[in-house]
């Protein structure tokens, strides 16, 4: 992407939430949005402000997908911007949950994106070129009762982000996990927070029950903004506006509350170091002398 051109950005799941935010605030802008839903009917919006639409299911077969990403590329000749915004929570206790509940849990928010990065990688080596932002949260960080599942996937999500980070700069490549804290989203409306088929009345009363009436009451009073936090994400992926100058972070952290859960659980973790610290230390071969 030259400096004196608009990028070309791909998003998965613009029907709501940060997806459809991202989207908007790039359209405003002037760049050049792709914009995916598994269906391209609730997306019409997107195409009336200038969005090229397409259906993608990310939970489709890798070949499926390699598709949709060719006629993707096709439209513009390049992608400079892939956003993995697909993704829900799965509510409820472990021992609640299905293998099959559990397994699209995974396949949506973590194999899904898997899929999307691999089949956009290779037009963005070929073009030495790109910016590939993958959606961890809050749930990276801190796991608890009732979403114990959904945490599994953000940590996964951070942790190939990282990884990958590393893999692909030498392509040109840069990566980085968007980690929001709890933001006005959608994200935990009825039709968007699954719940698990089977429920166990042992856990109504416990510490699974007591966030079930958390997150019914944290839905639609969240303090984040979503249409902040996507100009804040549009503004970091394009080295624009608040990141100006600086180098793109692995972790694009937002909302106060991440960063005090995030500020906790490293300061929990140098506790637990600290307390254990002879313990760890005692496992290694011991030093010739």
């Amino acid at each position: 992407m030259s400096p004196s051109s608009s990028p070309v950005w791909f998003i998965t799941a613009t029907s709501s939430g940060f997806g459809k935010a991202i989207a908007q605030s790039a359209l405003n802008r002037g760049h050049k949005v792709i914009a995916t839903a598994r269906q391209t009917s609730r997306i019409a919006d997107l195409k009336d402000a200038g969005a090229f639409t397409l259906a993608l299911d990310v939970t489709s077969p890798l070949d499926d997908i390699k598709s949709v990403a060719k006629e993707a590329h096709d439209v513009y000749g390049r992608i400079d911007i892939l956003v993995n915004a697909a993704g829900y929570i799965l509510e409820g206790a472990l021992e609640e949950t299905t293998p099959a509940e559990t397994l699209a849990q995974f396949q949506t928010n973590v194999f899904g994106k898997l899929n999307v990065t691999r089949a956009i990688i290779p037009y963005m080596r070929a073009q030495t070129s790109g910016v590939i932002a993958n959606f961890g949260s809050l749930g990276s960080w801190r796991s608890g009762p009732a979403y114990t599942l959904y945490s599994a996937t953000k940590w996964a999500c951070s942790g190939v982000s990282e990884g990958l980070r590393e893999e692909l700069k030498e392509f040109g490549i840069r990566v980085t996990v968007i980690e929001p804290g709890y933001f006005r989203s959608g994200f935990l409306n009825p039709g968007a927070r699954v719940q698990s088929a089977t429920r166990m009345r042992e856990y109504d009363e416990g510490a699974v029950g007591q966030v079930r009436k958390a997150l019914e009451e944290t839905n639609n009073e969240q303090p984040g903004d979503v249409a902040k936090g996507a100009e804040v994400i549009v503004d970091v992926l394009t080295g624009t506006g608040v990141a100006k100058g600086k180098e793109m972070p692995v972790r694009l952290v937002l909302g106060r509350d991440c960063d005090e859960v995030i500020r906790g659980k490293c300061g929990d973790t140098i506790k637990l170091l600290d307390e254990w610290k002879e313990v760890v230390q005692s496992t290694d071969y011991a030093e010739e002398q």
